[in-house]
């Protein structure tokens, strides 16, 4: 495979299932590295069309992974084709009536369109943009009325509305936030002032503007024929979530990859949506669900939620008798347990349901019947679905399991089939189908439903022509002898007579995890296949292992982890005979930068580091991030026992690898450390440490910089300009260390990205860049005898 062949892949999301449950909506985003675009467009395919078996789902979550998934018939494809062809349209929803898709557009400055919707033929026709809408409109869900609907659009707080009349009020709002934007894109000072925290968040500054939620309707009547069309007069959004409500927060709360924020009960007379409302949002995780009538009085917005951390993304029950959210129990912690919660809308009381489930629940939905709720959660490198019954108690962690080889995601689910998408290590993303005549995984195992099959053949074509091996899975003890897993990818063509060098993967986070999935940003088979063994482990942090091993990272960056990752490669050199010892590069970003610089300072035996948008200088990082509830928790000291401090270790040596130094590993006390996790009472902040030794201040503790003097190993360092999230005065600092030092360096800088590099040219050259690098100090990707 080459990075062509990655960038020609289309890329397959957010499937939509129609209202007769005859055809599936779904967006497919297609790359041009000529023009250095990802354009977005809204597909269909028919449901029970061509059927292929291809999931390779198993019963169990452990054990061998099976030696494939399914074969896929060469030559049949699902029958999916493209509906529109504008500059760019996703999150296509259908109007409960089946009449109308609602979209968000690339135009302009985004809008929302709507287009008429044929059944029948599976067509779009009669697009137009909807009138009244603000600019940056996105989002749009149904009310099942199919008349009314709710949106995002960025808004000036400060131009709401006195006016008793809601029609005026609405009105002279709107009129405000064009004034406002058309004034500020005219000004020629483009200054900021900062009077509050979380100023800039991702990869963007906050500015004026702040996120709200809209209650729309639709400018429609009926022709003679009873087809739908729309009127042209003005039908202006009310805002629910205006700045006397929320103050100056978000609404709903800016979240990258989390669930959607807001939903509308089956009658139509609620609304449901999070928002975190505390003092300074940059040190809370306290999102919390609020309701309200979307005809009413918008300030009397009730909060429902009772949890001190996150709650977020909730959905009514098609019955409208639950509200379920997603919950966590402490504030100022991210990575918490993600509980899913149900609360009876007649009592007010909440139930959690998957208490005595140990992993997080990533993403969830009802079953039509509104007794039980499907949830996908991670499992072993695997990304799996399993049912919970709405009257579950803490002795019920679920009825059925859907075990598979690869991810499932973004379910959807009707009264006799589930749709969602499928990917793996080797297969990008398609959509797959899942159906039974009976299916209800509240009384019927999940093993017991219909065939499953593959939906969606967007890649064949060009899958058939590639060589990407498996994904294989080992396991080993690391630190403590806790079990770790750990994932090893051979490398195209492979002679097992031969030698290989090896790209050591670290993944971010830290509460992230590698697995049996698809990436476009760090894709394993695309490592490997210029002729390198990858291996890749999951240490201390990662998920789909319990919360219990989760929580074993914070607090302890250079500790557990670190010690699980060199224990993984001297597994790894031991199991496979073709890994060559003597040329192996450790790559990371993000955590798995933090962890690519303590590696660069506490081990010679790499050829080669590769460390992108990595923390270097703990202290400095605290102060320049955005949101710092993250480096308040994650430098906490290890909690005490004994009256003894569990998180010092002394610099000994338990297990190095080859050609490591005797630093920054288990310590002499194998004890020390043992399942320890962070105090929880207070946040960390540096200047609360100045006065303990090093050994007891995590900031200094588990600094790259102050052991930079160690390195030695020719490092190449990555950093964009826009990443808020680990600033580049991080990435800028290891360098100018290492080339004061005279370490072999290099550094790419991108000024045009943020955390993640996602333009398809830039992408180009981090692949090209990171891969020549490995490839200069291993004495190129080749294999030797």
């Amino acid at each position: 495979m080459t990075f062509a062949d990655l960038m020609a892949m289309k890329r397959v999301s957010d499937p939509q299932i129609s209202p007769s449950g005859k055809w599936v909506l779904f967006s497919v985003t297609e790359v041009s590295l000529e023009k250095n675009s990802k354009v977005n467009h809204l597909w269909v395919v028919p449901l029970g069309g061509v059927r292929e078996q291809g999931l390779g789902i198993r019963e169990q979550s452990q054990g061998a992974r099976a030696q494939g998934s399914g074969s896929r018939e060469q030559g049949q494809g699902g029958g999916e084709r493209q509906v529109t062809s504008g500059v760019g349209e996703s999150n296509g929803r259908f109007s409960p009536d089946g009449k109308w898709v609602m979209y968000s557009s690339a135009e302009g400055e985004g809008q929302l369109w709507l287009a008429k919707w044929n059944e029948a033929t599976g067509t779009l026709s009669d697009d137009q943009m909807l009138p009244s809408i603000p600019a940056g409109a996105d989002g749009a869900i149904w009310a099942p009325d199919s008349n009314h609907f709710l949106f995002t659009a960025p808004v000036y707080p400060e131009c709401e509305s006195k006016a008793a009349d809601v029609a005026k009020r609405v009105h002279e709002e709107a009129l405000c936030n064009l004034e406002h934007a058309q004034a500020e894109k005219k000004s020629p000072v483009k200054a900021q002032i900062f009077e509050s925290l979380l100023y800039r968040h991702w990869d963007h500054y906050e500015g004026k503007t702040r996120s709200h939620i809209f209650w729309g309707t639709l400018p429609r009547v009926r022709d003679a024929d009873s087809s739908a069309s729309l009127r042209n007069d003005k039908v202006e959004p009310k805002d629910l979530t205006p700045a006397s409500v929320v103050g100056d927060h978000e609404a709903p709360t800016y979240s990258v990859g989390g669930p959607l924020g807001y939903a509308i009960s089956p009658d139509g007379k609620e609304v449901a949506y999070e928002v975190n409302l505390d003092k300074v949002p940059a040190e809370s995780t306290n999102n919390d669900i609020f309701v309200l009538n979307p005809e009413g009085d918008v300030h009397a917005a009730k909060k429902v939620s009772t949890s001190p951390g996150s709650d977020d993304g909730p959905q009514y029950s098609p019955d409208g008798k639950w509200l379920a959210w997603r919950s966590q129990a402490r504030n100022g912690y991210e990575s918490d347990k993600f509980d899913l919660v149900v609360m009876d809308r007649g009592t007010g009381i909440i139930r959690n349901l998957t208490k005595p489930w140990t992993d997080w629940v990533d993403e969830f939905v009802w079953v039509p019947r509104s007794d039980g709720l499907l949830f996908t959660f991670p499992s072993s490198g695997d990304e799996s679905i399993a049912s919970v019954p709405v009257d579950a108690n803490d002795h019920n962690t679920g009825h059925g399991l859907l075990m598979h080889e690869g991810e499932l995601g973004s379910i959807v689910v009707t009264s006799n089939v589930m749709v969602g998408t499928q990917m793996t290590a080797e297969r990008a993303t398609e959509l797959f189908e899942y159906d039974s005549a009976h299916l209800n995984p509240v009384t019927t195992a999940m093993n017991e439903w219909g065939g499953e099959w593959t939906l969606t053949h967007t890649n064949d074509d060009l899958f058939r022509q590639l060589d990407l091996p498996k994904m294989e899975s080992f396991w080993f003890p690391g630190a403590n002898g806790t079990k770790v897993e750990g994932f090893l990818i051979r490398p195209p063509n492979f002679d097992p007579a031969k030698k290989y060098p090896l790209k050591f993967l670290i993944h971010g986070g830290p509460q992230g995890a590698w697995g049996d999935a698809w990436s476009y940003r760090w894709n394993p088979e695309l490592f490997a296949a210029d002729g390198y063994v990858v291996v890749m482990i999951n240490p201390r942090g990662s998920t789909g292992y319990g919360q219990k091993f989760l929580e074993e990272v914070s607090g302890d960056w250079g500790g557990r982890p670190y010690i699980d990752l060199m224990k993984g490669l001297d597994y790894a050199e031991a199991k496979y005979p073709f890994i060559d010892k003597s040329r192996e590069c450790a790559l990371g970003a993000s955590y798995g930068g933090f962890m690519a610089n303590w590696v660069l300072t506490h081990t010679d035996r790499f050829k080669c580091i590769v460390t992108h948008d990595g923390m270097y200088n703990p202290q400095a990082a605290f102060g320049d991030t955005d949101e710092l509830w993250f480096n308040e928790w994650e430098f906490r000291p290890l909690a005490k026992a004994n009256g003894k401090g569990l998180g010092v270790r002394e610099q000994g040596s338990e297990t190095q690898g080859s050609g490591s130094r005797a630093q920054g590993s288990e310590g002499k006390s194998k004890g020390d450390g043992g399942d320890a996790v962070v105090e929880q009472a207070k946040p960390a902040r540096p200047w609360d440490f100045y006065d303990r030794p090093a050994s007891e201040d995590p900031f200094r503790k588990w600094s790259p910089m102050l052991n930079i003097r160690n390195a030695k190993t020719p490092t190449l360092v990555v950093h964009g300009q826009r990443d808020y999230r680990l600033d580049v005065s991080e990435g800028l600092q290891l360098f100018t260390a290492l080339q004061l030092q005279g370490v072999p360096s290099k550094m790419l800088y991108f000024p045009d990205e943020g955390h993640w590099v996602l333009k398809p040219q830039n992408s180009e050259l981090w692949y090209k860049t990171v891969n020549a690098w490995c490839d200069k100090w291993t004495g190129k990707g080749s294999a030797s005898r």
